[in-house]
């Protein structure tokens, strides 16, 4: 034990002396640190407890109760979150099934206790006026301003509605309408007065939301209940009526439950899942954060030690072994790990308090409270000190083995280059390389297998291995990373004098490079495996993207509610009216209507009128897929599936639908009967044929799928009711919905009925977010009895820049923040070196140089071995992908952003390194070389 407490307060010594060092090892252990402190809190921050739930459920009441089914139904709910419901039927449980036929209870009373004292509170929406125009707000009704609401309901100005045109407001319908507490606003076409201003749990500060005093205004009501505490088994009866609850005393004490099915749950297994989720992220996050911290403070160790080697000899010549001079290293790791744990854990709290509060919506329910996870904090600070005292390890090692006499005495001997270890590191690469294209090429022969289950490890294995191989490649790389050193020394020594030193001193001090461009090596993987995949994958995405309009136009589109019967064209023409109207209000210059022939789902084909007819493009032989592959970019389309692919399109509405502007020939050969084809492969010798069949025919099977080759199944199909050829005019435009359009004129020639199906609107610009959240809150209200309405600006695929920016300024960062460590220790250890170099005569420019080089070797050897290995995986799922209908494709990789982080970011390091200067040589240190 005195050892130990001799080494320890060596060790602590020592840290303090070699400020400077352990200042830089306790930083690089902070960062990590205080990213996964910081990010565990924000998680955490976000999962509410029991009694913040409930006072965002019901305030200071016991409990609510809702309708939710039919009495008798075999409703179900979990006793701690009655929206997880379902039925028990003669079949078993149905979780989250509809209510069956039956009639819903609408008031919960006769269910409660006899003179329960009960709040009724309503919810729907309203329309607003505001300065805009007219907008859709969430709206409540009913006693929202009691006082035992609070923590649901919350009055922050003014005072509770007295009167029926008394309402009260959340602070953004205020700042959206101009009005002031005490003022008048226009709420579904009537003046009301607002009385106060309210904050609801679950919206934000800048959501729009009023309530009003009539309870019964809107449809969906809860019943709370101030006084009279639920029990379980008083929720269960509940539920037998058909009603569910939300119960204070039930959630705090939750009943021991199982679902239908036998399968146990319970709100602490449900936590435990979140922190299982949260550690599967934090541990990934940890392994590459660790791999980084114990390479680069690897390294900065390795120059402290050596830096430390006469005050250890010393010790050792006075009785400690090489065991106790072994341990002071290590316990300089533990110390300075556990330091930099608590800092940056510190920092990462800080650093949540702030985020939080930056990214608070003004909802309750976004950040439930500051909550901190002390059991992750201290299993991060416990990784702090194993990361720590990992980093010092090999140090340690090499310390244990010095000479005394030739420690006492300053000298350093140069360092010996193994051959075991480049050869193994090198055979590890060829494994790594072989493992990685191996798998791809099983994987891509298991993709053919269509009887392999899919939870088979023939379809797992080979992934893994894609990914496993590239990493073997990065240890044997590090591995053999003096000998690849040495070899690129070669060839770098014939440069110049400065690239011959820089590249010497790099091979020489293998400790401290081997790491540092280990780092990096990971950090450029990492990097150039996300942009590889990144780029195949949004390519991809771009090919297969389904647009429903053109860009920054906005569409709106009808839908029967009912499909089995035939569709009134009088009523989907009304919805598209009000579709198109509100679309000009908020903003529009034109719109455009477009209709489509409306299929028919019935339970018989004897319930499809006989008379009822589709037409459709017919795809020619050669165009029809092999009905193995089931998918392509145009039939996954709606408005090009091959059974209902003709859109019925206005000539002067095609530029709006589609985006295309005809010529003045092409308009007038489209409107007196031309097909115009903007995607698909039907046109055969300029002309495109349109034939018909009933819809019993399409219902039943008769009528081809107009998609695959099939011929077994082509010889029973019945012949079409008439068949056309039409000229065809060819525009190729993928990126909008519409297939093959005819006129109004030539469906009318053909006979062809079609109903209001979308309405189009083009803006003089890209829609604002006003606007684009304008048409989303008056969409809801379009709808008709008989159909429903759906609208968005189509804004195109995803673009990149969200994710790739961030991605690319990362690995810069990390890249640059390793080189920076990296070259930092290579002048702090070269001092002596630039001493003898400054004392035979070398010049500042020479001093320059060499750390121009040493930012180059290392940093390029570092993003090249990285990017090398990061192109891999990639090139794998490449081969991988190859039996699958939607193959990926090497040619999609970002090659050019790739050669530019391998080129660009080494010579911008080194660039950085030359411009700073290097100290003055201090010519009284002189180092022996023995």
């Amino acid at each position: 034990m005195s050892r130990w407490r001799a080494t320890t307060r060596i060790a602590v010594r020592q840290a303090r002396r070699a400020w400077t060092s352990s200042l830089l090892i306790v930083a690089l252990v902070a960062v990590p640190i205080m990213a996964m402190t910081g990010g565990s809190i924000y998680v955490a921050s976000r999962w509410p407890t029991p009694q913040e739930k409930i006072s965002a459920e019901v305030g200071t009441m016991q409990a609510w109760v809702q309708p939710a089914g039919a009495p008798g139904s075999g409703l179900w709910q979990v006793p701690w979150n009655p929206r997880w419901t379902g039925y028990i039927t003669e079949e078993g449980m149905s979780s989250g099934g509809g209510i069956p036929d039956a009639d819903a209870p609408r008031d919960p009373r006769a269910a409660l206790p006899a003179g329960t004292e009960v709040v009724q509170i309503s919810r729907g929406q309203a329309r607003l006026t505001t300065r805009a125009g007219t907008t859709v707000v969430e709206a409540w009704a009913g006693a929202v301003g009691d006082a035992r609401l609070s923590g649901r309901f919350d009055l922050v100005d003014g005072r509770a509605p007295r009167a029926a045109t008394d309402v009260l407001v959340t602070a953004a319908v205020l700042e959206r309408t101009g009005a002031v507490v005490g003022g008048r606003i226009e709420l579904d076409g009537q003046q009301y007065e607002v009385s106060g201003v309210v904050r609801v749990a679950g919206v934000g500060r800048d959501v729009g939301a009023v309530a009003f005093t009539d309870a019964a205004r809107f449809a969906s009501s809860q019943w709370l209940l101030p006084d009279q505490p639920l029990t379980w088994e008083q929720v269960q009866t509940l539920n037998a009526a058909g009603f569910v609850a939300y119960s204070r005393t039930v959630v705090l004490d939750p009943p021991p439950f199982s679902m239908p099915d036998g399968e146990s749950v319970s709100p602490t297994t449900e936590m435990l899942a979140n922190y299982q989720q949260l550690a599967l992220v934090l541990g990934a996050g940890a392994l590459a954060a660790g791999y980084m911290v114990v390479m680069l403070a690897g390294a900065a160790f390795a120059v402290s030690a050596r830096r430390q080697q006469r005050a250890l000899a010393v010790a050792a010549s006075v009785g400690a072994d090489s065991t106790d001079v072994s341990r002071i290293v290590r316990l300089q790791g533990a110390v300075l790990g556990a330091v930099g744990g608590v800092v940056g854990a510190a920092a990462g709290t800080g650093l949540a308090a702030v985020v939080i509060a930056a990214t608070d919506d003004g909802s309750r329910t976004r950040f439930w409270g500051f909550h901190v996870p002390w059991v992750v904090v201290i299993a991060i600070l416990a990784f702090a000190l194993l990361v720590g005292t990992a980093a010092a390890l090999m140090p340690a090692r090499g310390v244990a083995k010095n000479d005394v006499l030739r420690a006492l005495r300053g000298a350093r001997r140069p360092q010996s280059l193994a051959v075991s270890r480049p050869l193994a590191g090198s055979l590890l690469l060829l494994v790594g390389i072989g493992v990685t294209f191996v798998s791809a090429l099983i994987a891509a022969g298991v993709a053919t297998l269509e009887n392999t289950p899919s939870d088979s490890p023939l379809r797992w294995l080979p992934i893994v291995g894609i990914v496993l191989g590239p990493i073997v490649v990065q240890v044997g790389i590090v591995m053999s990373g003096r000998w690849l050193l040495a070899g690129c020394a070669r060839v770098v020594t014939r440069v110049s004098v400065s690239a011959r030193i820089a590249a010497r001193d790099a091979v020489a001090n293998g400790a401290r490079t081997v790491p540092a461009f280990a780092a990096i090596a990971a950090t450029v993987f990492s990097g150039v495996f996300a942009v590889a995949m990144g780029g195949m994958i949004s390519a991809q995405t771009i090919r297969l993207y389904d647009y429903a309009a053109p860009i920054g136009v906005a569409v709106a589109q009808v839908y029967p509610m009912d499909t089995t019967a035939e569709a009134t064209e009088a009523d989907a023409a009304a919805v598209a009216a009000a579709a198109a109207s509100m679309l000009r209000d908020v903003g529009a210059t034109a719109t455009a209507t477009i209709a489509r022939q409306q299929p028919i789902w019935a339970e018989s084909a004897d319930a499809i009128p006989a008379d009822l007819v589709r037409a459709v493009a017919v795809t020619p032989e050669r165009a029809r897929t092999d009905p193995a592959v089931g998918f392509t970019r145009s039939s996954n389309r709606e408005l090009r599936d091959p059974s209902n692919n003709l859109t019925i399109v206005a000539p002067e509405a095609v530029a709006t639908v589609t985006g295309v502007q005809l010529t003045p020939s092409q308009r007038a050969e489209y409107a007196t009967g031309a097909a115009l084809v903007l995607a698909g492969d039907v046109v055969t010798k300029g002309t495109v044929a349109v034939a018909a069949w009933t819809e019993r025919e399409w219902y039943t099977g008769l009528a081809p799928d107009n998609f695959s080759r099939d011929t077994d199944r082509q010889n029973a199909l019945t012949p079409p009711q008439w068949s056309v050829t039409l000229p065809a005019i060819e525009v190729g435009a993928g990126d909008q919905a519409v297939g093959v359009a005819i006129a109004p004129s030539t469906a009318e020639r053909l006979g062809i009925r079609a109903v209001a199906a979308a309405v189009y609107g083009a803006f003089p610009d890209v829609p604002t977010t006003d606007q684009k959240d304008r048409i989303a809150a008056l969409t809801p209200g379009l709808a008709s009895t008989a159909y429903t309405v759906t609208a968005r600006v189509e804004e195109g695929p995803r673009g990149v820049g969200d994710w790739l920016v961030p991605l690319l300024a990362l690995v810069t960062v990390t890249v640059l923040g390793a080189s920076a460590v990296a070259l930092g220790l290579a002048r702090f250890e070269r001092r002596p070196d630039d001493a003898t170099l400054a004392a035979v005569g070398g010049s500042a420019m020479l001093r320059r140089n060499i750390a121009f080089w040493q930012g180059l070797v290392i940093a390029g050897f570092g993003t090249v071995a990285g990017a090398a290995a990061g192109v891999l995986p990639p090139l794998g799922f490449v081969l991988q992908s190859r039996a699958t209908p939607q193959a990926l494709d090497a040619v999609d990789i970002w090659w050019p952003t790739i050669l530019v982080v391998v080129l660009g970011l080494p010579l911008a390091v080194a660039v950085v390194n030359w411009l700073v200067p290097p100290r003055r040589a201090d010519l009284t240190r002189r180092t022996t070389i023995a």
